[in-house]
């Protein structure tokens, strides 16, 4: 190797990183004077943090929209206690260990790093060897010693099924009242629930009131799934029925969320049939994308859906 490629060797940052290029982060700046840099920035930004995980869809409705619900975490090694996933905790903690014993994690926190998968892996392993009547207000990247992340802690094909709830009396053992600040954050909680029903795999109905929607995460990538609606919008197959429209989405943690507007005097259990039967629609037309590419009529849709985008993480 002459010197000239070693010096280039040395100067290349062991992410793999030019330090001259635009860094990933999106600052505008270089790489080596943002997240490259000596004590600078703590870690490039994770757009998907949950890839790779079979409960993917359901963590990005549990950390962004779901109001109250919990899930049993399917841990990959033993555990002595029970950890489940919550949305919001008491004072938006990271993480609680119940007088019981039980161990909850907080979904819906803020985080000091780029990557949600390892606050949420550090406020687990903290879970597990917390005392009891111990609470984690926020996790902190300084403490972070092995840069685990929820894959490294979930089992490789562990489901996440979420519960929902009316309120947030979960937070508390059975049989046992809140007292103080806990009290106070538990009547705070409780009176901005909006009514909410999972109806679905990711798939969530909430009325806010004067109407409903249909919250659905796809694990699809956006530009194919993106095709596919547009291609049941051309065909006039993209609401789910009398009463519904399709709203545009959103994009969350690296998947899209299409929200439909619902009749809000129908009630959860009647969009179930014309959600799975939009489903297998939306099936149909991703298989279709491989053989048949997108008509005119169908690019003009696409272009309608792209209109009607944006991005909350």
């Amino acid at each position: 190797m002459s010197k000239r490629s070693a010096g280039k060797q040395a100067r290349r940052d062991p992410s793999g990183i030019n330090p001259r290029q635009a860094c990933p982060c999106g600052s505008g700046k270089r790489y080596k004077a943002c997240h490259g840099a000596s004590g600078g920035a703590a870690d490039v930004p994770v757009a998907r943090p949950f890839d790779g995980l079979a409960g993917e869809c359901e963590l990005v409705a549990l950390r962004e929209f779901v109001p109250s619900a919990t899930a049993p975490l399917p841990l990959a090694g033993p555990a002595d206690r029970q950890v489940s996933l919550g949305t919001v905790l008491p004072m938006a903690a990271a993480a609680v260990v119940r007088n019981d014993g039980a161990a909850l994690i907080g979904m819906q926190v803020q985080t000091r790093s780029s990557d949600v998968s390892r606050d949420v892996a550090r406020a687990i392993r903290w879970a597990l060897s917390a005392e009891p009547g111990q609470v984690l207000p926020i996790v902190d990247a300084a403490e972070d010693t092995d840069g685990a992340r929820l894959q490294d802690l979930l089992a490789a094909d562990g489901a996440i099924e979420p519960q929902l709830h009316p309120d947030f009396s979960w937070w508390m053992p059975p049989d046992t009242e809140p007292t103080g600040e806990v009290a106070l954050s538990l009547e705070r909680a409780n009176g901005a629930i909006l009514p909410t029903e999972r109806i679905g795999p990711a798939a969530y109905w909430v009325n806010a009131g004067d109407k409903a929607h249909l919250r659905w995460v796809r694990p699809e990538p956006e530009e194919r799934l993106l095709a596919a609606l547009a291609r049941l919008s051309a065909r006039g197959e993209l609401a789910l029925g009398e009463g519904s429209r399709y709203a545009g989405s959103f994009r969350a943690h690296g998947l899209l969320v299409p929200v439909w507007d619902l009749d809000p005097e129908s009630h959860a259990r009647e969009w179930q049939e014309p959600v799975a039967a939009l489903g297998a629609r939306l099936a149909d037309a991703l298989s279709s994308l491989d053989s048949e590419p997108l008509t005119a009529d169908e690019r003009r849709a696409r272009d309608g859906l792209l209109g009607r985008q944006i991005t909350i993480r």
